[in-house]
């Protein structure tokens, strides 16, 4: 370890992410003490601290004076202000994506999805329903309506393979994005697909997309608030 180019507090991190990532230090877990790493890498203990202190300060340990250094319990997350693919951000994370399609079709537009996709009630829409889960986890029900003129061949694909925003994006790609989001109780269909009890709250949100100034989507992404979170970050203008 000796002969790393890397400064000796970011071995240590190193080594930690590795244990966190490799699933040797279980979220929840405790990992050695700074004076069995201080032994283990030839450092001082104030350089452990060092490394320990940053990846506190990135919420990946917990710290308890008297107790220890623990795994923080980590929740899924994703941008707010951004069209991202959640089953890339899962593999980023270093885990599983799966997709679980429970409908997929084509009905008429209810009152309130024809106006949210800016169309005239009883139109026909493209529906789909589908609960994606991080290594076999539900962390997202999508809940999705489509305008047919702007995706054609939606129903035609197999989005448990391909998400419906990977689709979107090269077919009509996405220009504009609307956010809103809410606290919800589940509803027995939510509890069942997302394998939640009916007191858990859950982040409900509600997301129009357009292309080009044509509206394309409409879609409830209903995520369990015990294993999920959104973040945003926005540049302060001076």
């Amino acid at each position: 370890m000796s002969d790393s180019p890397l400064p000796r507090y970011q071995r240590i991190k190193d080594y930690i992410l590795s244990g966190i990532r490799d699933r040797h230090f279980l979220p929840g877990c405790k990992i050695p003490p700074e004076l069995e790493l201080a032994r283990q890498f030839g450092v001082s203990r104030m350089t452990v601290n060092k490394a320990v202190r940053d990846l506190a300060e990135a919420g990946i340990l917990l710290r308890f004076a008297g107790d220890g250094t623990y795994v923080a319990e980590r929740k899924a997350e994703s941008p707010l202000l951004d069209i991202n693919n959640i089953a890339a951000e899962i593999e980023a994370r270093g885990h599983r994506h799966t997709a679980q399609v429970i409908v997929l079709e084509a009905l008429p537009a209810s009152e309130e999805v024809a106006l949210r996709l800016g169309m005239k009630a009883g139109g026909r829409v493209f529906h789909s329903l589908i609960v994606h889960c991080e290594d076999d986890v539900a962390i997202q029900l999508e809940d999705r309506y489509i305008n047919p003129a702007f995706a054609p061949d939606y129903l035609a694909q197999d989005f448990s393979q391909r998400t419906p925003n990977d689709y979107l994006m090269h077919s009509c790609p996405l220009t504009d994005i609307e956010h809103s989001v809410e606290a919800v109780l589940p509803g027995v269909g939510e509890q069942a697909l997302l394998g939640i009890a009916a007191g858990e709250p859950c982040l409900l949100v509600l997301r129009r997309t357009w292309s080009h100034k044509k509206l394309v989507s409409f879609a409830r992404l209903t995520h369990p608030g015990l294993r999920y979170k959104l973040r945003s970050q926005t540049r302060v203008k001076k």
